[in-house]
């Protein structure tokens, strides 16, 4: 995989060496812009959130000194030690996040719920990623999650309950960034109503998603040095205010500052931790951005960059606030040396937008793997860079944050209730992940319970006093983050209950091998010339829908192809694994199984080349099959027998057909089709209409072998004029409703909730890029 900038991330070389440094260095230069907008502008809102209300009582210059030192050991045991140190090494084949610890137990345990896993996919290289769990005894604990289905399902729920918490983040990020940033212009324009500021705050943030569908790569170059400005300007105010208002500031580094700091505020200070936390909000980034990155990167630029410039930056603030006591709204802004005032504002606008940005990113990537998990309707991903992987957007998202951001905005018009929401939104995310990591430790780093225990206990307690700080400001805006995310639950949780019923029906529906072997290689109906490429779910035996368009016309093509498109628990997989090919029933049938396989963080991309590689892939395993016996005498035992990875990248070195392409539009007299005139003409009139799209066409001969067996030389040039005639993909068009004995929760559900979100999401058709003019659909109807 490429990162960001598209330089190669070496994963073993020797850290010591020179060239290894020097791209570190590079990514860690990168990793500002994407990674840490968000963290190094919370100093903009925090000490006005914590001297909020009845703190206001406690405001002297020991409360200020402990509220730093809170901030400080907040910043030391949370983002330095919990995320730098540890969780950077939990990796998924450089992956992070959620979704990446998820992953890793999945192939570790057996805690996946994907419904068509196969033991081929554990075959895949990225798949043994981190230490082999093979000889090790399985735990008791492992043992007791497997084996109970509702604590898989309820382990699901707890990342898909992080993952909306995530999502809550991209609402609340953009909102209280950018208000805060421009509240900066009523220290010197009093003129400035709440009303003109609101409409600033609100021009800003539309242009910000409106501009989302540039992607983030082509305005990215300005993004580092923003924020790198932007840190330099606030370690020098926070240098400069600590030197000249009040150097004693140095002390609050101690804990005992803390303990005096409970002493004198009690339960007051207690709730005010709601607001200490916000100097934490945007640590999640760090791990979840990994894959663009190396852990060496991010661990360099947080350590010696990110880290100092915070920790001075909030000791300027105290120490400036604790010579005005008067102030309490905009103490970021006040600090700022008059001189220095304007430019200081435009670049806290400016990264405040970068922070929004980065968490808005974020949440796309959130959302596309929810999806490959099965867990959120299909939308649409737009690949909006051709060089930096990984970089999505999509339209459906952008339009809802959006909508719900200037709603929040409008709504609160205060950082201090929106910071209540964002503060229990990001210690949420940062609870969830300290469970998970707790158990990659058991399953996947295998190291003993103990450990894992203290390290679950050590960070719940310390994030839970947090927890419960923000749990006490839900009635003052705290709702938010649990609204959104119960929307959001109930979205993902409807969609995956529809999916897995409807999976269900196919798989105790499917054809029985036995009626087909009865009925002979003609299966009792006309074969056509042609490939009929039928989808479905189904990774082994054959769907429903076959069954049910030969019953209702009597007809299918000389070659079958049944084509299932899937998930694996991991992040990317390989061009040269992606594809594994099949037989179904015995050779004089011309029936073939391809299964197409996609990480949860891989994009579909619609490059027109799926037929090609799919015919060239089934050529390669014919020949595969006859030269190795374990494929073929397989045949005898099982008619639905093995599979093979065919490399997609060896193909085109590949001594199984012969390719020639023609690039032309008019190419409909040099090749001899079956095609009717009616179906020529509406391709013409297609390609009329989009005269943008070139098309390739590719013809396969056979090499001149001939010591090549006579069977196999006839089943490829079977499988050749089969592509000559045409390709027709067959797409099931179903109706999924709740059977007349379910209760009425199950009907809702299904007949209201699942079928909404069926009606109004992308079409499977287009989810797949299946060409709209070769497409047939088979209606159904599943009572679940």
């Amino acid at each position: 995989m490429e990162p960001e900038a598209g330089i190669p991330i070496p994963r073993n070389p020797s850290l010591l060496s020179w060239v290894n440094l020097s791209k570190n260095l590079i990514l860690a230069y990168q990793s500002f812009g994407v990674v840490y907008g968000d963290l190094s502008t919370s100093p903009l809102y925090v000490f006005p959130s914590i001297f909020k209300g009845k703190m206001r009582t406690h405001l002297n210059e020991d409360a200020i000194f402990g509220a730093f030192s809170l901030i400080f050991w907040t910043l030391t045991l949370i983002p330095l030690l919990k995320y730098v140190f540890i969780l950077l090494s939990a990796d998924d084949s450089g992956e992070g996040g959620t979704f990446a610890l998820y992953s890793l137990l999945c192939r570790h345990a057996k805690l996946s719920l994907l419904p068509n896993q196969q033991a081929a996919d554990e075959e895949l290289s990225a798949y043994k990623y981190g230490p082999s769990s093979q000889h090790v005894a399985s735990s008791p604990l492992k043992s007791f999650l497997e084996k109970y289905k509702r604590l898989r399902t309820a382990l699901l729920i707890v990342v898909l309950f992080g993952a909306c918490m995530v999502i809550g983040d991209g609402v609340l990020t953009p909102a209280i960034s950018v208000l805060s940033a421009v509240s900066g212009l009523q220290v010197t324009e009093k003129k400035l109503t709440n009303g003109e500021l609101l409409l600033i705050a609100c021009v800003i943030l539309v242009g910000l998603f409106a501009l989302q569908h540039c992607g983030t790569h082509r305005v990215a170059f300005i993004f580092a040095p923003i924020v790198i400005i932007w840190l330099v300007s606030i370690f020098s105010i926070g240098l400069y205010n600590t030197i000249h208002w009040n150097p004693k500031i140095v002390r609050a580094l101690s804990p005992h500052y803390i303990i005096k700091f409970f002493s004198e505020t009690g339960k007051d200070g207690w709730i005010s931790l709601g607001g200490v936390l916000l100097s934490i909000t945007g640590t999640e980034a760090m791990f979840a951005d990994l894959g663009h990155f190396t852990a060496l990167s991010i661990r360099l630029a947080f350590a010696f960059v990110i880290y100092p410039c915070l920790v001075v930056q909030y000791m300027g603030q105290a120490a400036f606030f604790s010579k005005h006591l008067e102030i309490t709204t905009g103490i970021f802004f006040e600090s700022i040396p008059e001189a220095v005032y304007w430019p200081v504002f435009v670049i806290a606008t400016l990264a405040a937008i970068v922070g929004s940005q980065a968490v808005i990113t974020a949440t796309f990537s959130i959302i596309k793997q929810c999806h490959a998990l099965g867990c959120f309707p299909r939308v649409k991903v737009v690949h909006t860079s051709k060089h930096i992987y990984g970089q999505i957007y999509i339209p459906e998202i952008n339009w809802i944050l959006m909508i719900l951001t200037l709603a929040i905005t409008i709504g609160f018009q205060d950082t201090t209730i929106i910071g209540n929401a964002y503060g229990l939104a990001c210690m949420t995310v940062m609870f969830v992940t300290t469970f998970l990591m707790a158990l990659v430790i058991i399953f996947v780093w295998q190291k003993s319970v103990l450990l894992a225990a203290a390290f679950l206990f050590f960070f719940w307690f310390i994030e839970g006093v947090y927890l419960s700080s923000a749990l006490m400001k839900v009635p003052q805006g705290g709702w938010v983050p649990l609204v959104l995310s119960f929307i959001f639950m109930v979205v993902m949780y409807v969609w995956h209950y529809g999916t897995r019923k409807k999976y269900s029906f196919d798989l105790h529906n499917k054809v029985s091998l036995k009626w087909l072997l009865g009925l002979g290689p003609s299966l009792g109906i006309v074969r056509v010339p042609g490939i009929g490429l039928i989808y479905s779910e189904l990774a082994a035996g054959v769907p429903a829908i076959f069954s049910h368009f030969v019953t209702n016309l009597p007809a299918f093509h000389n070659v079958l192809v049944f084509v299932c498109v899937k998930s694996v628990p991991v992040p990317y997989v390989s061009p040269e694994e992606r594809f594994l090919i099949g037989r179904i029933c015995p050779r004089p049938y011309r029936m073939y199984r391809c299964i197409v396989r996609y990480g949860y963080k891989d994009i579909q991309r619609d490059n027109g080349d799926f037929e090609n590689k799919l015919i060239q892939s089934i050529a390669e395993f014919i020949q595969m099959e006859a030269v190795e016996p374990q494929f073929s005498s397989s045949e005898s035992s099982s008619f639905d027998g093995r599979m093979a990875v065919i490399s997609t990248r060896t193909l085109q070195s590949s001594s199984s057909l012969m390719v020639s392409e023609i690039e032309d539009v008019d190419v409909s007299n040099s090749i001899q089709s079956s095609k009717t005139l009616t179906l020529q003409s509406l391709r013409s009139v297609y390609d009329d209409e989009n005269p943008q799209i070139r098309r390739r066409y590719v013809r396969f001969h056979l090499p001149p072998n001939p010591g090549m067996d006579p069977a196999v030389r006839e089943e490829l040039m079977d499988l050749i004029q089969a592509k000559e005639a045409g390709v027709a993909y067959i797409l099931g068009h179903s109706y999924v409703k709740a059977r007349r004995s379910s209760s009425y929760l199950k009907k809702f559900v299904i007949d209201v909730g699942y079928s909404f979100l069926r009606k109004n999401c992308r079409g499977p058709a287009v989810a797949l890029n299946i060409p709209h003019i070769s497409l047939i659909e088979v209606g159904m109807i599943y009572y679940v």
